[in-house]
């Protein structure tokens, strides 16, 4: 479910301090119901995945027709991302963020963490459209239990990066994300009785 963006915003989290000039796109509640000690399971499990796996046919067109044109353009290429034509945010984090543990390696999407706290996460994308940060909070809800929350970040690379993020809007917010966050709340419902210990990646 789609949240408004005072739903990221009024909470305390340190992805504030060093985000000023990304604007925030989207804000989604994750279907992901579970305990206070639940997070590193959600962290590992989204760093596992591949969001277009297992998602609608539609979907997966989708993330094909972008792969596709991004290697035609060169879009993703090693001298249009982190480190190349931007610097990774992690030069921008305090020095206690810094210091704590990055996250998890990525297995199948082009992300980079940037840190990991008892409740939330970040991490960092780019590419010739844009600077991207993912940010995967564990909130509590209605019931007294807790649920993940993203919110993704983006800084559009001149005309070119605005026009891409004008261009995919509609798409994220009436195809993408919902068919992504419906799959992952069946996902993690699957995997709700097995043992919920953090990889040791994750400590």
């Amino acid at each position: 479910m789609r949240l408004p963006n005072k739903a990221h915003t009024s909470r305390p989290w340190r992805i504030h301090e060093f985000t000023r000039d990304f604007r925030l796109e989207d804000v989604w509640a994750l279907p992901t119901p579970g305990s206070a000690a639940d997070f590193p399971r959600l962290v590992q499990r989204i760093a596992s995945g591949n969001s277009s796996q297992g998602s609608p046919s539609v979907v997966r067109a989708l993330f094909a027709i972008r792969w596709k044109v991004g290697e035609l353009l060169g879009w993703d290429g090693p001298g249009a991302g982190l480190g190349s034509r931007v610097p990774t945010l992690r030069d921008r984090l305090p020095v206690d963020l810094r210091d704590a543990p990055h996250g998890p390696n990525f297995e199948a999407l082009p992300f980079t963490s940037l840190y990991l706290l008892d409740d939330e996460w970040a991490a960092e994308i780019a590419n010739r459209t844009m600077h991207g940060v993912m940010h995967i909070g564990w909130v509590r809800d209605e019931m007294d239990g807790y649920r993940g929350q993203m919110a993704v970040y983006a800084k559009p690379n001149g005309l070119l990066g605005t026009a891409y993020m004008a261009v995919i809007r509609p798409f994220r917010h009436l195809i993408v994300y919902p068919a992504m966050t419906r799959e992952m709340g069946r996902n993690w419902r699957a995997h709700a009785g097995n043992p919920r210990h953090a990889p040791a990646e994750l400590r």
